[in-house]
């Protein structure tokens, strides 16, 4: 301190000038960190707080073990590049009841991904906005959702969460991971590999492969089953809409033409099928534990290759799927078709582009320092680390070839798929869940891997060859249409009012069907149409007119860009 005071009465300019300046940048290189420039293109430097904190996340909406991100390989490297770490728990139990505890109570975890129960969460006004702190904090996370921003915006004008994925140039998985008809490789070998395109068809190979072996494995062949448990049910009671050449839309088809939206639940299109379905049931073909088994029993049952077909989605029964492929049969693995009712319906089974608004993850009223958490996601958006989290590391996990092209050898396609090295380094727990690229990146790489057709080809089995050899195809996906473009898909991303007419609509719609749909299938042929009729009786005294004319107004104005 005395050798300051000297030199300020020396009164010498250069020494107070160079006195400051050590001052000054003395007090900045203590204080703060600062990270390079953001990818988007701001020349300035931002001061990012990098000591060590940890936040708390509640995902509701994938299962996996509880851990602390930075106990992983990538967790570790966001942690550093941050000084971001999370305790991640996962959901155990019923999902509404979980939720709806921690909106009693008013206690909440700093980061929050509620699922369906998202509506519950806002009205509880446990999310806080996200727009200053996306302009402040967030510049890669603006690049990459920019042109969505409007339809992440609520009423009020306010984001409060970030959808899980924005896409880019969308590709249909190779491997097809949406909604398909089943059946297991065995049949199809049994019968010379035919042509499969009508429920009719697949149906009649099913009743026939039974016949001739009514048991498998020393169990009892299962003909045909189905998903219908909890919130699930979806599974089953979306079926008439893609066996009419439609995506899925939810509780609505909407025509090309006139760009009307209509209920198909009590369609046609719906009685063709249960129908189906009943006449199943009565020759013994179809799985009556189907409306009792909960989703575990479900994904036991498919893994025991006993069942010859199923209507599934592919992300929902993949763990089912690879426990087939481990234990090594293929007759007894299943492959997805694109069926339709009747042969000139062109399918619609691969979804087009589209943007999912309700469903994603949001920082709760709970979250000291927001900012933070903000600056981790705008982090691990760029792309350099979303290749991290999908593709891994170069050399370990994928290799680069002389075009630019990503591609996994054998051996990486192995070690990858284990759940436990996916778990070691990170993918397993922030490959979703978190705000994320999805399509292809920058250079034309597919962001995730499995939809890259060089990685689906190198990982083919000699059974999933002889498959696509019998088949004349390259990748599975090839069996199916292209998708049409629809701007306003899916409908059911919609965002609707808890409480609202079209909110009430759909839980009494919800319930009539979950009441009468397993009364339909499994009542003797006599009574299908005295059942049938009963629950298009109660079907009808819904407001079906303003829940089609609230989906009508949704595609009108997502044509023209109005989310």
């Amino acid at each position: 301190m005395r050798g300051v005071v000297d030199l300020l009465k020396k009164k010498s300019l250069f020494f107070i000038f160079a006195l400051l300046l050590f001052v000054i940048v003395g007090c900045t290189s203590n204080n703060s960190t600062t990270e390079e420039p953001a990818e988007s293109g701001d020349d300035a430097t931002t001061e990012v707080d990098k000591s060590p904190i940890t936040y708390t996340y509640f995902d509701a909406g994938s299962a996996g073990n509880d851990i602390e991100t930075n106990q992983t390989r990538i967790g570790k490297i966001f942690e550093e590049e941050t000084g971001v770490n999370f305790r991640i728990e996962h959901l155990v139990g019923d999902m509404n009841t979980k939720i709806g505890t921690m909106i009693a109570s008013g206690q909440y975890p700093d980061l929050l991904s509620p699922d369906a129960a998202i509506d519950k969460v806002l009205d509880a006004g446990a999310f806080i906005p996200l727009n200053d702190l996306l302009e402040e904090h967030g510049p890669n996370l603006l690049e990459a959702y920019g042109p969505h921003l409007d339809a992440m915006k609520k009423e009020d004008g306010n984001i409060y969460y970030l959808p899980f994925s924005v896409t880019k140039d969308y590709i249909p998985n190779p491997n097809i991971d949406q909604g398909a008809f089943w059946i297991q490789r065995g049949v199809l070998k049994e019968f010379g590999y035919p042509e499969v395109k009508t429920l009719d068809q697949y149906m009649d190979l099913i009743e026939q492969y039974e016949a001739k072996y009514p048991q498998i494995d020393g169990g009892n062949t299962i003909g045909f089953t189905a998903l219908t448990y909890d919130w699930r049910f979806f599974a089953f009671s979306n079926t008439p809409m893609h066996l009419a050449g439609y995506p899925n839309d939810g509780e609505v088809i909407v025509d090309m033409e006139t760009h009307e939206a209509k209920v198909y639940a009590n369609s046609d299109y719906a009685k063709r099928y249960l129908k189906k379905l009943n006449d199943l049931n009565a020759k013994g073909l179809f799985d009556r534990e189907a409306f009792v088994a909960n989703y575990d029993e479900y994904l036991a049952k498919l893994a025991s290759g006993r069942v010859l077909g199923f209507f599934d989605y592919g992300w929902q029964v993949n763990q089912a799927l690879v426990n087939l492929q481990d234990a090594g049969d293929d007759d007894r693995r299943f492959v997805a078709l694109p069926i339709t009712f009747d042969e000139n319906i062109k399918d619609q089974y691969l979804d087009p582009n589209s943007f999912i608004t309700n469903r994603g993850v949001g920082i709760t009223v709970s979250a000291k320092n927001p900012e933070r958490i903000i600056q981790y996601w705008d982090n691990m958006i760029k792309e350099e680390n979303q290749r991290l989290i999908m593709w891994g590391f170069e050399g370990e996990h994928y290799e680069v070839d002389d075009n630019g092209r990503f591609y996994r050898t054998a051996e990486q396609i192995e070690q990858v798929a284990k759940t436990e090295y996916q778990e070691e380094l990170g993918m397993a727990y922030f490959d979703w869940s978190w705000p994320r690229l999805n399509g292809t990146f920058s250079d034309g790489n597919a962001v995730e891997p499995r939809r890259q057709a060089e990685v689906a080809r190198a990982a083919y089995t000699d059974g999933d060859k002889v498959l696509l050899e019998k088949y004349n195809i390259e990748v599975f996906a090839d069996l199916f249409a292209e998708p049409e473009e629809r701007p306003w898909y899916p409908t059911w991303s919609a965002n609707v009012e808890q409480g609202s007419p079209t909110d009430l609509f759909a839980q009494k719609a919800g319930d009539l069907k979950r009441k009468y749909y397993p009364m339909i299938v499994l009542a003797s042929p006599d009574e299908f149409e005295s059942k049938w009729e009963e629950f298009v009786t109660e079907y009808n005294k819904l407001d079906i007119e303003g829940y089609e004319q609230f989906f009508t107004e949704v595609v009108e104005k997502r044509i023209n860009n109005e989310w």
